[in-house]
């Protein structure tokens, strides 16, 4: 990956990037003229106050909202989402910070809502519990029951188990909104373990986040979102979290 000073990176031949994405509501502007570069095998992490735009960008990316304005490519394509659904078609998977799960629904089953196996016309139920339980496992993730439904699991595991959801379906682009929210220390370094498993997939992962330490410890650059626009864009190796949350505050900001 080729970067340049300040952690800008070049034209991606993969991954995702944004050109000129705009997106208002009525009189509001929530999101004006944004670039975004994320490559295979990479981890941006997307910070800023509330208000800064990191949602409307997410949502934008992911199908929920339409850009009023610019371009979305993923691995060199252009893409026109319509709705969440074609993201995930062109091969884009979002973890919602309310991980939408099914909390009625076992582990196995929310493993593969909209992707169910079939055998003979009917649900093969043994394969999806037997190949969750393998995923599962690789993963260290510690649930005693693939059949346990979602609501009797803490919050931790809820979580990593929507993060080995976005890693079964193979997606090349993986969008986190603040995957450690919430989550205790031994949790978190749990969840960080398998965003890393995600870069070195080869996926290109994008995290929303306000937890610097999270983000100066796993990310490879940051991208720092202030009233809709990108106020900066910095390789964490020649950063720090001073520069960061000056960007954030606008007590700096790039041209």
């Amino acid at each position: 990956m080729t970067l340049d000073a300040n952690g800008a990176a070049g034209p991606p031949t993969g991954g995702l990037k944004l050109r000129g994405v705009s997106k208002a509501f009525g009189q509001v502007e929530a999101l004006t003229n944004v670039d975004l570069d994320v490559r295979p095998g990479e981890i941006l992490a997307v910070v800023g106050d509330n208000g800064a735009g990191k949602s409307t960008l997410m949502k934008t990316i992911c199908g929920v909202y339409r850009p009023d304005a610019g371009t979305i490519f993923v691995d060199g394509e252009e893409r026109h989402f319509r709705s969440p659904a074609d993201a995930k078609n062109a091969g884009v998977a979002t973890v919602f910070q309310d991980l939408a799960l099914v909390e009625v629904l076992d582990v196995a089953t929310n493993m593969y809502i909209g992707q169910l196996p079939t055998k003979r016309g009917f649900v093969d139920r043994p394969k999806m519990e037997r190949d969750t339980r393998q995923l599962l496992d690789s993963l260290k993730v510690t649930v005693r029951s693939v059949r346990t439904p979602i609501g009797m699991l803490s919050g931790g595991q809820r979580q990593i188990v929507a993060i080995a959801r976005a890693m079964r379906t193979g997606a090349r682009v993986v969008l986190l909104d603040e995957p450690t929210a919430a989550l205790g220390v031994r949790e978190t370094a749990h969840a960080s373990s398998l965003i890393a498993s995600l870069r070195e997939r080869g996926a290109a992962v994008i995290c929303i986040s306000h937890d610097m330490g999270f983000v100066f410890e796993i990310a490879d650059r940051v991208q720092v979102m202030r009233l809709g626009r990108t106020a900066g864009v910095r390789s964490i190796k020649n950063t720090d979290k001073a520069e960061v949350i000056s960007l954030i505050t606008g007590a700096t900001a790039d041209e």
